[in-house]
C-alpha cells in the first residue's frame, strides 16, 4: 500500500459514502462535522480533514481541528500556579487530530487497511501542516486503547492521560438494567427516583427538531449547566442548538413540571442503534436539590433507549460521579503529543508524567481512591 494525505476544509468536500462507511453508527459521522462547522465556532476552532488515500483511491478520513489550547484544563494543580509566567505556552496553537466534541479521536478507514502505515503517513502529513499552520503542538485528542498502539507505534511523542470516556450496558429490559448495577447504587437510584417522584409531579418528552421557542428553552438551561461546570473545553453557543435540532438522529429529551410546565431539564442525545449519545445536557439548578433533576432526567433517557432497542448509553467525558452511580464504567482515552521545540518537548513530556484521572477531575480522584484498582486499568 502507497498512502498519500490531501486536506480539505469542509466536511461536505469528502465523498458522503466515503464518509458513511469511515464512520458508520456509533460514530458521529459527516452530519456532525458539518453541524459543527456551521455553529459559528470560528472563534474557538478551525476545522478541516485529512484525507487518506492507497494510489488515487480514497480509503480513509481524518477529521482534524486547530485551536489554542489552555494548558490549564490538564495542567496537575501544582503547576498552575507558574502558568502565568510562561505566556504563550500556556496557550500554544494546536493542531489536533480528531474532533472538540466527540468522545474519542477517531481515523476512519475503509475495511482491509493496514491502519499502521495510515497512521504513519498521516502523522508525516499533519506535522507538515502544523508547521505549515505555525502551531507549536500537534495532539492525537483522546485515542481508544483499541488503536492507541497504532499511534504509540509512531514514536516522538509522549503520552498524557486524558479523562476518561464513559458508558453503560442497558441489557434487555428495566430490569435487566437495574439488576446490572452494584447493589448500593441500584439501592440509592430507586431511593432517589422516588424522592423525586414524591417532590414534583413531571412528564418526559422526546423531542425532534423542536421550535426556537423550546430551543431557547433547552439553551438556557444548558448555560446553567456550563456555567456551574470547571471543565470547559468547548463553549457551544445558541446557534448550534438551532443547527443540530435538524439533524435527523437528534432527540431532545426534556423533563417538564407538570404544574408550571416549565422544562426543568433536558438531555440531548444521538440516537444511533444501538447505541444511544448522550451528548449534552442542562438542568435548572434553581430548583430544590430535593428533586434530583439528575437521576429523574436518567430515568426517562434510559426508557427511552429501551423502548427503541439500544443495547447501551455513551456519556461522554466529566460530571463523573453521577454516571458512576448511574452504572457507568469508566473508558480510558490517551492523548499523544508532540511539541515542536524540543526542549519544550521534553519539559512538557516530564510534567505529562504527573498528570491521571486523580488530577484531572475531583470526582475521579474520589473514585480512584475508593477504587485504587481504577488506576492500574488504565
Amino acid at each position: 500500500m502507497s498512502f498519500s494525505i490531501s486536506f480539505a476544509t469542509a466536511a461536505s468536500d469528502i465523498d458522503g459514502a466515503l464518509w458513511e462507511a469511515c464512520f458508520p453508527p456509533p460514530l458521529e459521522g459527516r452530519w456532525w462535522y458539518e453541524t459543527l462547522e456551521r455553529s459559528r465556532l470560528e472563534d474557538q476552532f478551525r476545522f478541516l480533514y485529512a484525507v487518506i488515500r492507497d494510489g488515487s483511491a480514497p480509503v480513509g478520513i481524518a477529521p482534524l481541528f486547530i485551536m489554542n489550547f489552555p494548558v490549564s484544563l490538564v495542567a496537575p494543580d501544582a503547576l498552575k500556579p507558574l502558568l502565568p509566567l510562561i505566556g504563550s505556552l500556556a496557550h500554544p496553537k494546536t493542531l489536533f487530530v480528531g474532533s472538540p466534541c466527540a468522545d474519542e479521536g477517531t481515523v476512519g478507514l475503509l475495511p482491509g487497511i493496514y491502519r499502521r502505515l495510515a497512521v504513519q503517513a498521516l502523522q508525516e502529513a499533519v506535522l507538515s501542516k502544523a508547521a505549515e499552520l505555525d502551531a507549536s503542538l500537534l495532539v492525537w485528542k483522546d485515542i481508544p486503547s483499541g488503536t492507541a498502539g497504532d499511534v504509540a507505534f509512531l514514536g516522538g511523542m509522549f503520552r498524557v492521560a486524558s479523562f476518561p470516556g464513559t458508558l453503560v450496558d442497558l441489557g434487555a429490559d428495566k430490569a435487566a438494567y437495574m439488576a446490572g448495577l452494584k447493589g448500593s447504587r441500584r439501592h440509592n437510584l430507586r431511593k432517589k427516583i422516588r424522592r423525586s417522584e414524591s417532590q414534583f409531579s413531571a412528564r418526559a418528552d422526546v423531542l425532534e427538531k423542536p421550535e426556537a421557542r423550546v430551543l431557547d428553552e433547552i439553551f438556557a438551561l444548558f448555560m446553567q449547566t456550563y456555567e456551574r461546570s470547571t471543565t470547559h473545553f468547548e463553549r457551544l453557543n445558541r446557534e448550534f442548538f438551532t443547527q443540530i435540532a435538524e439533524v435527523p438522529c437528534a432527540r431532545f429529551i426534556a423533563v417538564r413540571e407538570d404544574k408550571s410546565d416549565a422544562m426543568v431539564a433536558f438531555m440531548l442525545c444521538f440516537e444511533l442503534a444501538p447505541r444511544l449519545i448522550n451528548k449534552f445536557v442542562g438542568m435548572d439548578y434553581r430548583r430544590p436539590s430535593e428533586w434530583q433533576l439528575h437521576f429523574r432526567l436518567w430515568d426517562a433517557v434510559v426508557d427511552y433507549a429501551l423502548s427503541r432497542g439500544l443495547a447501551s448509553i455513551q456519556s461522554g467525558q466529566t460530571g463523573y460521579a453521577a454516571k458512576i452511580e448511574t452504572g457507568h464504567r469508566l473508558v480510558p482515552l490517551v492523548n499523544f503529543c508532540r511539541h515542536r521545540n524540543p526542549v519544550v518537548h521534553r519539559l512538557a513530556a516530564m510534567a505529562a508524567r504527573h498528570i491521571d484521572w486523580a488530577s484531572l477531575d475531583d470526582d475521579l480522584a474520589r473514585h480512584v481512591r475508593a477504587h485504587p484498582e481504577a488506576a492500574t486499568s488504565r
